[in-house]
């Protein structure tokens, strides 16, 4: 049986095998770095053509706060899924409170 081993990086293709979001509600495109227990690094690539800007605010973009802390929560998904292997393609996580 192969060790189970976790990547430093992950690229947006293994991204949409854990998480169930698609486009327009991915918010990570790329972990750049991952230890495990200590600290996972997301990356989001934002640019004026995100449809959330059309509305907020006309003129004067912002990122919607609660889709950072979306952002945030999809990251931290990424690395429970590490931090549990077996539930990789087998279980959803989910975030709520």
């Amino acid at each position: 049986m192969s060790e189970f081993v976790i990547p430093d990086k992950i690229d947006i293709v293994e991204i949409l095998k854990l998480l169930p979001h698609r486009y327009p509600f991915v918010m990570v495109d790329k972990i750049i770095s991952l230890t495990m227990g200590e600290e996972i690094v997301g990356l989001k690539n934002v640019t004026i053509n995100e449809p959330f800007f059309q509305g907020h605010f006309p003129g004067r973009p912002v990122m919607p706060g609660v889709l950072i802390l979306e952002g945030m929560a999809q990251v931290g998904g990424i690395m429970a899924y590490y931090a549990n292997p077996e539930a990789i393609g087998k279980k959803l996580l989910f975030f709520a409170g």
